[in-house]
């Protein structure tokens, strides 16, 4: 026996010391990865960077995990807008790049005005004479409108183009909630308000058709301006092809006599086209470099004269984070508020640039956050630069800032509220029998069970209704206060109407069209910084926090994740029930997602 527990002891201390072995050896490898990871780039002589077009382009990502590069994935998946421009920038200012190869065209941008400022990068790059070559299997429709601007454009001799217009159907769940005995309750201001219509009507009312056609029509006229310039035709030319494009295009050589290419050919040809532009010989290897690569690329920048903060605002805004949505970004009100408030008692930022891309949210944390970009405003200057929508609630955060620019394709405006409470008597109690009774002190101690379980709730509503109200003339002296207008201006073009940045510009929405770097030109300009530098606030999540964040919400993230493969496109609506159950009663939100492909 004493033999057997000698062995038996030995086998456990073997295995420990066995498991602490292993443990450290994994630490120093983990620990070369992150090494490699935040290793500085250097480029090679004649190189060209890879920009891959597939996956989703976002307004900002978060910092990846140590195995991205090493598993060859830090370009797929998501992409930051701020990561891809930087990237372009530091290339088109490296000696070492002679030229950028768009390869892929399925990407989904989170908006049309993130398609165009990633063209628009490119497009500036070109003005060093370096080239843009292009490729892809199949192009998505905004992969082309970007990969467009390339001096030559190829595809695959199998591949296909999505070039058939903007639009599309929405969906109206009115018919589905009927039949499972669920009513949406709705009061709101504005006739263009018309976030509550997929759950409160069968159809588009003409005001909402009004609004969104207005709105898709001028971005594609831009869209089809920037390709006509590109590929030497008429935008005139390119809209008869998105007219006819399903019927006519059924020889690859068709794409060709429209010109929407320069050739087709199967993927080892372009390394031979790239080959001949890098000057090197059939046998020769090709300098690559992709984008997370050249973001590691040291630049010279110097921390001279005044301090211009860049401050991200995207996503929905909410008074806390949505649980089981936690790959969503959200405007979370406290938290701005607070970053907010460090902004402005922190002596070496000079001004501010609120970098806003949101359909809005939560009116109060909406107002939160207007209050605290006020007190900001009496330290020193902020610039709000507006990305693919600053709308609704994401107006109002950025009424009161000094000076307002915006894209070109920037959907704004959307100025109203409305108040949204499912009712579902009808469910609980006459298909499932359960019903209601009980005691209160006073007449409307119960009026929140009485709005969502309640038949007669006529004067709960007439109270909701009255608060949206008061909210609406809160919202419309917010603006009328940041814009230097009056109430009855601002109501002219309000009701919830939603307004492209080059509409919204002669009504005094905006101040100017322009990019980010036009806004932090102004704020260097209004703070009397004749020598500046940039900062980006808030500090990116760390891999990390995000690994301990979907932990502590697992079990969300998951079934969110199933519910999206399961569902597909019926997801968004079907997810939009489960929203509004977490979400403020009092919202000022976009009516509809732009996110494109």
């Amino acid at each position: 026996m004493k033999e057997f527990f000698k062995y038996a002891l030995a086998t456990v201390c073997g295995i420990i010391a066995l498991g602490i072995v292993a443990g450290i050896i994994m630490m120093i490898s983990f620990a070369g990865i992150v090494a490699s990871g935040n290793a500085t780039t250097e480029i090679k002589e004649n190189s060209v960077l890879v920009f891959k077009l597939n996956g989703t382009v976002n307004e900002r990502t978060e910092e990846g995990t140590p195995f991205d590069a090493l598993l060859g994935t830090a370009d797929m998946s998501s992409m930051g807008l701020d990561d891809i421009l930087a990237a372009i920038k530091k290339a088109k200012n490296n000696e070492d790049i002679k030229g950028i190869y768009i390869e892929g065209g399925a990407t989904v941008f989170d908006s049309p005005a993130t398609a165009q400022q990633v063209r628009d990068a490119l497009e500036d790059f070109k003005k060093s004479g370096k080239w843009i070559i292009a490729y892809a299997d199949q192009y998505l429709q905004a992969s082309y409108y970007v990969a467009s601007v390339a001096d030559s454009l190829f595809i695959n001799k199998t591949g296909m183009i999505d070039f058939k217009g903007m639009g599309g159907k929405g969906y109206y769940m009115t018919g589905l909630y009927e039949k499972v005995g669920v009513k949406y309750q709705c009061t709101r201001v504005g006739k263009y308000k018309s976030a509550v219509e997929s759950v409160t009507r069968k159809d588009m009312s003409d005001n909402d058709r009004e609004q969104r056609l207005a709105m898709y029509q001028g971005i594609w006229q831009h869209w089809l301006k920037q390709m006509a310039a590109s590929r030497k035709v008429t935008a005139e030319q390119l809209n008869k092809v998105a007219d006819d494009s399903i019927m006519v295009f059924a020889n690859i050589n068709d794409y060709k006599t429209a010109k929407l290419i320069d050739g087709a050919m199967y993927p080892d040809a372009i390394k031979n086209i790239i080959k001949d532009k890098l000057g090197l010989d059939e046998d020769d290897d090709i300098n690559q470099v992709t984008m997370s690569e050249m973001l590691n690329v040291p630049e010279d920048e110097k921390e001279d004269g005044g301090k211009i903060a860049i401050y991200y605002a995207y996503g929905e805004i909410v008074d806390q984070p949505l649980s089981g949505f936690a790959s969503e970004h959200a405007i979370v009100g406290s938290e701005v508020v607070e970053d907010l408030k460090k902004l402005a008692d922190d002596d070496d930022i000079k001004a501010v640039v609120m970098r806003v891309n949101s359909p809005g949210g939560s009116a109060i944390a909406s107002e939160q956050i207007w209050h605290a970009i006020k007190l900001l405003k009496e330290k020193k200057p902020i610039v709000v630069s507006m990305g693919g929508y600053a709308a609704s609630g994401g107006y109002m955060i950025s009424a009161p800032a000094n000076y307002i620019i915006a894209e070109p394709t920037t959907v704004t405006g959307s100025i109203g509220i409305f108040g949204l409470i499912p009712n579902a008597s009808e469910l609980v109690t006459e298909k499932l029998g359960v019903t209601w009774d009980g005691v209160q002190t006073n007449k409307h101690t119960d009026y929140e069970t009485n709005l969502v379980f309640g038949k007669d709730n006529e004067e709960e509503l007439r109270f909701l209704q009255t608060y949206v109200d008061r909210g609406y003339d809160t919202f419309l002296s917010i603006v009328a206060e940041g814009r230097g207008m009056t109430k009855e201006q601002v109501h002219e073009i309000a009701q919830g109407r939603v307004w492209l940045a080059t509409d919204a510009l002669p009504i005094k929405l905006v101040d100017k069209i322009g990019s980010l770097n036009d806004a932090v030109k102004k704020a260097a300009e209004l703070a009397d910084c004749s020598e500046y530098y940039t900062a980006p606030y808030p500090g990116k999540s760390s891999w990390f926090d995000q690994l301990l964040a979907a932990t502590n919400d697992s079990k969300g993230t998951y079934l969110d994740q199933q519910l999206k493969e399961t569902l597909g496109e019926l997801y968004e609506p079907v997810i939009e029930l489960r929203k509004d159950c977490q979400r403020n009663r009092l919202q000022a939100r976009f009516p509809f997602a732009t996110t494109i492909k």
